[in-house]
């Protein structure tokens, strides 16, 4: 069985013609956690729904596990994977219920659904918010039933794409290292789709950089725990 929990071969999608995504080759490694970084337009967030099976390309493979994603596996595929996106897209219920939403799509009981989102939310300090509308909580607030809901299925695989983004300085500043110690102990591996490098070595044991829709650099970042290499073709 393979040792990447995504692999990418001959990626490419195109928008009008022209190629906004090509990806040779890429390897991320089972407990792994990759920052892919870069500027508005790289490919950052294409490249994020490929990976989630979300949007297929126009050529090359997917590999999720070691086994080739196509439309007839794509939807069982999918359930080893949680994707956080920039906005909560939280459901009109309440915030366990939405917390709680993951493990009832996957056949979880309703018992056994809600202990477990309430206790997500409790790790995210957001459990006294349990019965309370997403439309009334704040921004980060919101941020944290998301991360929770994501979390309480157990993915192998965590896709974040900008989970910081538009959050206020001091809200970035609480979350951001609940979220990175909690990844610490964590054996899931994750992408990170992220503007900022600080958030990118605070969270991730390997940083790639994005121009064009290429890969432009890939680096380890010393120290990481748990650092295993990941591998790409340009």
């Amino acid at each position: 069985m393979s040792d990447a929990a995504i692999e990418l071969e001959g990626i490419r999608v195109h928008v009008s013609g022209k190629v906004i995504l090509e990806i040779p080759a890429l390897a991320v490694p089972n407990q792994s956690r990759l920052a892919v970084l870069g500027p508005n337009g790289a490919g950052k967030s294409r490249l994020l729904q490929v990976m989630a099976l979300l949007r297929q390309a126009d050529s090359g493979e997917v590999m999720v596990e070691g086994e080739r994603a196509d439309r007839n596996n794509a939807r069982r595929l999918r359930s080893r994977m949680a994707v956080v996106f920039q906005a909560p897209l939280l459901f009109d219920t309440s915030v366990l219920a939405n917390a709680a939403s993951g493990l009832g799509f996957r056949g979880v009981n309703k018992r056994d659904a809600l202990e477990r989102a309430h206790e997500w939310l409790k790790q995210f300090g957001v459990d006294h918010l349990a019965n309370r509308s997403p439309h009334h909580l704040s921004g980060g607030e919101a941020r944290r039933v998301s991360l929770a809901r994501a979390l309480a299925i157990e993915p192998a695989i965590l896709l974040l794409d900008e989970p910081f983004a538009g959050l206020d300085s001091e809200t970035r500043e609480t979350l951001l290292p609940e979220l990175s110690a909690r990844f610490q102990t964590s054996t899931i591996t994750t992408v990170l789709v992220t503007h900022d490098i600080r958030e990118a070595e605070a969270i991730c044991t390997s940083k790639m950089y994005m121009r064009s829709g290429k890969i432009a650099a890939l680096h380890n970042i010393p120290g990481g725990v748990g650092e295993r290499s990941i591998h790409s073709a340009k």
